[in-house]
């Protein structure tokens, strides 16, 4: 198989929009958003590009707005233009700023390197390709990789310490010049609306881990495509997604209602008295707690266990919850020698694991999660009621 870390990144946001990109090969209109990044990477990449007389702040500017301005963009409106020429003129000055270029070392700008990974289980062999935005050699011994990133959102310090589009930036580095020490290569993401670059680095011992965790990704995209299994996973992110109107999650919104056939005008009406009565049953949810907590009270100040009315009767019962001091089971258990007993109580339990998994750390986590399988699946509906104003206000 050959891929990248941009469609192993996809298939984790939602297997369904990597199906629609990297299987069936449909093609969406660029949105603005990916159109103005591909234009401030290419004028941050004009801004190294001469040496030793490096291209001046205007012509710079000049540069992005020739660009920008012979871009096409569908569905955007002139004063979004306005707006975009005008941030994208700002972040340049900024960085220009911040960063001149004679006094940085580019050893390269969207470098293209590509990584063989043999999976030991089937001996096949895959390749991941991948583009570098800026290689630079700060000192004889050391090198530093940069990727811009017009994102507003930053990424914290941990997540960055196990990022792995930087990991696999650092392995097919490291594959290029094997001459490299693993600890010489800085990795960075900058950040260009904040103008905040954010460094991290890898150990020559974490380039298995890497390579375990992309082996375990494409045996998982392997078993999805035989079983075509590639559900959508609604997020924030949809807003952006160009297969939106085709997505099974989102397809209904988009269906025309003068072209929808009986059974889909049928439904409006089913889904209409699911949430009429999904409504009710909260409703009466909420009533019924606070009328046991009323009953519960009267029943506490008349000293009473029992209370009679016409409909049935209700009871007050004492339920009781344990905990266990395992270390005194133990040493009874070896008393009676039966050791079996204890053996059984340590038997990996799902529910006590999957807790312990949410509070790990990020690298471990993702280890532990790689080890999964699925056992059974089956389908859900999950209801979320729109509040109304009145709900809101309250």
């Amino acid at each position: 198989m050959r891929t990248s870390y941009s469609a192993l990144e996809t298939l984790r946001q939602c297997p369904q929009k990597y199906k629609f990109q990297e299987i069936d090969k449909i093609k969406t209109p660029k949105s603005k958003e990916a159109v103005f990044g591909t234009l401030i990477h290419a004028s941050l990449k004009f801004l190294f590009s001469r040496d030793p007389l490096y291209p001046s702040l205007d012509e710079v500017i000049a540069n992005f707005r020739d660009s920008w301005r012979a871009s096409e963009i569908a569905n955007m409106t002139e004063e979004e233009r306005s707006l975009y020429l005008a941030q994208g003129e700002n972040i340049l000055k900024r960085f220009y700023a911040k960063n001149q270029p004679w006094n940085f070392n580019v050893v390269d700008m969207e470098s293209r390197f590509e990584l063989s990974v043999t999976d030991p289980t089937t001996g096949t062999t895959h390749n991941i390709a991948g583009i570098m935005d800026r290689i630079d050699k700060p000192t004889d011994d050391t090198f530093e990789i940069i990727d811009y990133k017009t994102s507003r959102t930053m990424k914290s310090q941990e997540h960055l310490d196990s990022d792995l589009q930087l990991s696999l930036y650092h392995l097919g580095l490291l594959r290029r010049w094997p001459h490299i020490q693993a600890s010489n290569i800085a990795l960075s993401l900058y950040y260009v609306k904040h103008n905040e670059k954010i460094t991290t680095a890898r150990k020559s011992e974490d380039a298995k881990r890497v390579e375990e965790h992309v082996l375990a990704t494409i045996r998982d995209i392997e078993a999805r495509t035989t079983q075509n299994d590639f559900p959508p996973q609604p997020s924030a992110l949809c807003d952006w997604c160009g297969y939106k109107a085709m997505c099974p999650a989102w397809k209904f919104m988009f269906m025309e209602h003068g072209t929808r056939t009986m059974e889909q005008k049928n439904i409006m009406g089913i889904l209409t008295e699911y949430f009429d009565i999904k409504k009710e049953t909260q409703k009466h949810a909420k009533r019924l707690a606070e009328l046991q907590m009323d009953i519960k009270a009267y029943m506490d100040q008349e000293g009473l266990t029992r209370v009679f009315g016409d409909a049935g009767v209700i009871s007050k019962t004492i339920q009781e919850r344990y905990v266990y001091d395992y270390e005194k089971i133990r040493a009874v258990l070896e008393t009676h020698n039966r050791l079996d007993i204890w053996n059984a109580l340590l038997q990996p339990d799902d529910k006590k694991l999957k807790t312990i998994i949410s509070s790990l750390p990020s690298p471990l986590k993702e280890q532990v999660l790689e080890a999964r399988s699925i056992a059974k699946k089956f389908e859900v509906l999950t209801a979320t009621i729109k509040k109304t104003f009145e709900e809101h206000a309250s």
